[in-house]
């Protein structure tokens, strides 16, 4: 009888032992939905992809406003709208916090407005903030086309009214890993200004998008420098 007790005891122990760790083992794998069902954790992505950058570069031509020898105009801002995302500042060519450009010196020519690395993606639109403007009728200005700082000419001026001071413009276009975008824009003076009368003189910004190119990643080769 003593043997049979002991047996008896030792399958009622091994039970308890199947059963405890058969069952509810299994509830690290799932995250709790609003329904109150289960689903499995996705799967690790791994890193963020902080260095998947390419580089950005918006520059500006004009079609002039006939009657000046120097149109002078500072933006304050530019940047675009990344899918997802929202939108993005471009820097200005020097990392300088504005950039004046005379529209005069762009005819039949481009210079940088802004330049720099932008994360990659699809982007949808392009955001520029005319901050002020300046016509000049006796002389043209000096230096570049371009620059943080431009010395205005001397001679009879008037300033432009400007209604609205920002430009959203539809245009879709990618920054892929690596490799360079540019953005040529085309800056209507003709049609961006306008005399109102007792020497006044207004400008509401007509600017297109001329051309987007886009350049692959390029590629090292062993060897070169």
């Amino acid at each position: 009888m003593k043997i049979k007790t002991v047996r008896v005891l030792l399958l009622f122990f091994m039970i308890l032992v199947s059963c405890s760790s058969g069952g509810g083992g299994g509830g690290s794998n799932t995250t709790t939905t609003g329904g109150g069902g289960t689903t499995p954790n996705p799967p690790s992505t791994g890193g963020g992809g902080g260095g998947d950058n390419g580089t950005l570069s918006i520059n500006l031509t004009d079609t002039p406003f006939g009657d000046a020898q120097a149109v002078l105009v500072t933006f304050n801002e530019v940047q675009v709208h990344r899918s997802g995302s929202g939108w993005v500042t471009l820097p200005f060519a020097g990392s300088a916090s504005s950039r004046t450009c005379d529209l005069k010196k762009l005819v039949g020519a481009q210079n940088v407005l802004g330049t720099g690395q932008l994360p990659s993606g699809h982007y949808t639109m392009i955001r520029l903030v005319v901050s002020g403007s300046t016509l000049y009728f006796n002389k043209p200005s000096s230096g570049s086309a371009c620059s943080s700082s431009i010395s205005p000419p001397s001679g009879q001026n008037a300033p432009l009214e400007i209604p609205s001071g920002e430009i959203k413009l539809n245009r879709e276009f990618d920054i892929g890993t690596g490799g360079l975008t540019t953005i040529l824009l085309d800056f209507d003076g003709d049609r961006s200004i306008r005399e109102t009368g007792n020497g006044r003189y207004m400008m509401n910004p007509v600017i297109s998008v001329v051309s987007v190119a886009a350049s692959p990643k390029r590629q090292s080769v062993p060897g070169a420098r």
